[in-house]
């Protein structure tokens, strides 16, 4: 099956866009039950438990995409789970199982979204393109700025660890 790419890489005829920007208030709660999941830590044994957890999360709903809504603030050494490659970075030297991201992929099928600082490339030295092309990524302008407007739009603070 052939695809067509627009702005982003095809992956099995489907076009994947690359990460999108949002203002804080872009992003709403959708429903009775919305938490966020907060990703500040580069440890992947640390973000295998979040997975971990999102996963538990999801499975109490009976993986029911609108009965909640889950998404990850990643800042800080967060953000390495969702980079095309660590290659010139502080964690140049460190080895991330793949299957960290296809995780994270997966539970975007039941509607996990994930939201990069955008502070924490500039500080980094990062272009925005490094971020893995995902219809479920997407930038926002500070990590920290988004866990709180989150919290008060009703979204429940987790974090594992």
């Amino acid at each position: 099956m052939a695809g067509v790419a627009l702005g982003g890489a095809t992956v099995a005829g489907k076009a994947i866009a690359a990460p999108v920007h949002l203002a804080l208030d872009d992003i709403k709660k959708e429903g009775e039950v919305a938490a966020l999941y907060h990703c500040d830590f580069g440890d992947a044994a640390r973000f295998e438990q979040t997975l971990n957890n999102i996963s538990n999360h999801y499975s109490a709903y009976n993986g029911d995409p609108f009965a909640l809504q889950l998404v990850i603030i990643a800042h800080g050494g967060g953000i390495k789970f969702f980079l095309d490659n660590l290659e010139n970075t502080q964690w140049k030297d460190e080895k991330l199982p793949a299957e960290l991201f296809e995780r994270a992929a997966s539970l975007s099928k039941n509607g996990l979204k994930v939201h990069l600082c955008e502070i924490t490339f500039k500080r980094n030295k990062l272009d925005p393109s490094r971020a893995k092309e995902a219809d479920f990524i997407s930038f926002v302008p500070s990590g920290v700025a988004t866990v709180a407007a989150l919290q008060s739009k009703g979204f429940a603070y987790l974090k594992v660890g």
